[in-house]
């Protein structure tokens, strides 16, 4: 079974703006690559304390929408305790709790198993940071 995990990190610039990003591609490339048509799970996850992963429609406003939800659920003004960073940055440390760093997705015949409008998407609200890392994991 040597390779029954295998795994690997993209390295994303997000920009100085509040971003969804949609790494579904990037994900199906990784799985040509390593599933080789068999089933498992790939996991997706962002080593960084201000950014998650989401599972939404993109494209169609969805994904702005979830920026707006954000900026009212965790508005970047100075209630934080955590300050450094720009003006209301310790939202940014609070939004993993709401979409967490990491999505375990099933593989089937080694393409990613998601419905029809859905994509995988890393989500960074952090304007400070514009350099991101995800990692994906096949598991067979």
């Amino acid at each position: 079974m040597p390779d029954a995990f295998t795994t690997r990190v993209l390295n994303l610039a997000t920009g100085s703006a509040e971003r969804v990003a949609d790494i579904t591609g990037e994900c199906e490339s990784f799985l040509r690559e390593t599933a080789a048509g068999r089933d498992g799970l790939l996991s997706v996850f962002v080593p960084h304390a201000t950014a998650g992963i989401a599972v939404i429609e993109t494209g169609a406003g969805s994904d702005d929408d979830l920026l707006a939800a954000l900026h009212t659920l965790l508005p970047a003004d100075d209630r934080w305790q955590h300050r450094h960073g720009s003006p209301g940055h310790g939202r940014d440390h609070v939004l993993p709790a709401l979409v967490p760093p990491h999505a375990t997705l099933p593989v089937i015949g080694g393409r990613l198993e998601l419905g029809t409008w859905q994509s995988v998407c890393l989500v960074d609200t952090n304007r400070d940071n514009p350099d991101r890392r995800v990692r994906l994991s096949f598991l067979g």
